[in-house]
């Protein structure tokens, strides 16, 4: 029987934290190819940009340790799993699907320490 090694992410690096309105943050989903789905944890809307994989990036990859460019987010206490958006630029309703990732370890924690940084600039 094979060996199976579990190894959580140990540690996140994001780099730019921006709280942006429902809406943007649901345009900035929208492509000429379709939509992309955001992630939704414990009262947070959004969605992040990775560093893209070179050398570096997967030996910290490879010791726990991930690297979000850029995090975008809003407020959003319940969790739906579309939300739409009146689109003018398309003429069109946009559907944007939402992935529930509440049952995320690594995401529960960065979704507490999201809040309390919030909380913390007031």
């Amino acid at each position: 029987m094979a060996k199976i090694t579990y190894s959580p992410i140990e540690e996140l690096v994001i780099h730019e934290v921006l709280e942006v309105s429902r809406d943007d943050l649901l345009r900035s989903r929208v492509t000429p190819q379709g939509t992309m789905p955001l992630y939704w944890c414990n009262g947070l809307l959004f969605s992040f940009s990775s560093l893209p994989m070179s050398e570096d990036v997967t030996k910290d990859y490879l010791k726990g340790r991930i690297h979000w460019v850029e995090v975008q987010y809003a407020k959003m206490d319940n969790y739906v799993p579309v939300l739409s958006l009146n689109e003018e630029e398309y003429k069109a309703t946009m559907n944007v699907r939402i992935i529930d990732t509440s049952f995320s370890k690594l995401h529960q924690e960065f979704a507490v320490w999201l809040k309390d940084r919030a909380q913390n600039k007031r």
